[in-house]
């Protein structure tokens, strides 16, 4: 029979998907409250972690809360109960309840916050706003004797390279002839000292995530044969599709009808800067508070920019554009989010039941 899933089974699955080297240096992300040990065959997903939440997922049966927001944002000082963050977790650690947050490292990953709101929204996404080092990769290429390919590419995967989408263990290799000559002190695997040597060798090719690199490097070493092994490492141009926000199309539209469908498919109130009849056909979108990149929605000739929480200057500098913004809540477009994040968890996580939590925690009413 198997064991029953604990915390660490379900976080296991989150770092994967959101590698928290990927969240912003002022994010607070992981576990926020609990213990990784304790059982949990019911999660439940929800966006922000009040005390609601909390009670909801002890009141359901699920050892682990999984949100987007940090319950623990800024660093507490005491565990005074007055405070309500400090109330929360005292609430989770009482019912065994686990807490866990994908932020800043949702908000970049593809697919992250703004896939789920483009998705939501008809847009079909071509590319990422503002891209940024999270994602970033590498290729790794070394040089092998042929009867040690395979044992050094099953290295580099298991550190984490060769992976291309749903595929591991992904490389090309070519097979040619490599030159050396050892020195009287040296120790070849093959061929003889003080002789120049040529042996037949497979040039080996494989992409490996940028903050994985020292890892694959290691394993390459650590599986090769020869005493002194020879490999490089070429940054890859884009950013393997991580970044803030999205841009994409949609079938021409005027910017009004735009806003009428995000304030029916993502139940906000909306507001609408520029012309109501504008044509819209390419759009850009990011969860959350996105007004700081409006900016680069307008170098991007995107005809609209749907966002949250945009103040009154980034609304003028996007009407001095020519863009048009709906403003589509904080939580309105990161809601989305949440359901998408429920359905890889039960695809990918290692069984029993992932709940979505049916409090409402807008605070706008």
């Amino acid at each position: 029979m198997a064991a029953s899933p604990r915390v660490e089974d379900w976080t296991a699955v989150l770092d994967r998907r959101y590698p928290p080297s990927w969240a912003e240096a002022w994010d607070s992300v992981g576990l926020q409250a609990g213990d990784r040990t304790w059982p949990a065959e019911r999660v439940l997903v929800a966006l922000d972690p009040t005390a609601e939440v909390v009670d909801e997922a002890a009141q359901r049966g699920c050892g682990l809360v999984v949100t987007h927001h940090p319950l623990v944002f800024r660093p507490l000082k005491r565990v005074d109960l007055r405070d309500a963050v400090a109330a929360t977790v005292a609430r989770a650690l009482a019912a065994r309840v686990a807490v866990f947050a994908c932020h800043t490292n949702a908000d970049v990953a593809a697919p992250g916050v703004s896939d789920a709101l483009a998705e939501t929204l008809d847009v079909r996404v071509s590319g990422v706003l503002r891209p940024t080092a999270a994602g970033a990769r590498v290729k790794l290429v070394t040089f092998c004797p042929p009867d040690a390919t395979a044992k050094v590419l099953d290295a580099i995967a298991r550190a984490g390279g060769g992976v291309i989408g749903e595929y591991t263990h992904c490389s090309f290799r070519v097979r040619g002839t490599g030159t050396f000559l050892p020195s009287e002190r040296a120790r070849p695997a093959v061929g003889e000292r003080g002789a120049l040597n040529e042996v037949e060798e497979d040039r080996v090719e494989v992409v490996v995530p940028a903050d994985r690199s020292a890892h694959a490097v290691e394993a390459l070493v650590d599986a090769h044969p020869y005493e002194e092994v020879a490999y490089d490492l070429y940054p890859l141009a884009g950013s393997g599709g991580a970044g803030l926000g999205r841009l994409g199309t949609v079938d021409p539209l005027p910017a009004g009808d735009l806003a009428e469908r995000c304030r029916e498919r993502l139940g906000s109130e909306v507001r609408l800067i520029g012309d109501a009849s504008a044509e819209v056909r390419s759009v850009a979108v990011c969860g959350g508070s996105g007004g700081s990149l409006v900016g680069e929605a307008i170098a991007a000739r995107a005809d609209a920019y749907v966002t949250g929480d945009v103040k009154h200057h980034e609304a003028l500098e996007a009407s001095a554009g020519g863009l048009s913004v709906i403003d589509a809540g904080h939580h309105g477009t990161e809601w989305p989010f949440v359901p998408r994040l429920a359905e890889a968890l039960s695809d990918e996580g290692p069984g029993g039941d992932v709940l979505v939590s049916g409090v409402d925690t807008d605070p706008f009413r």
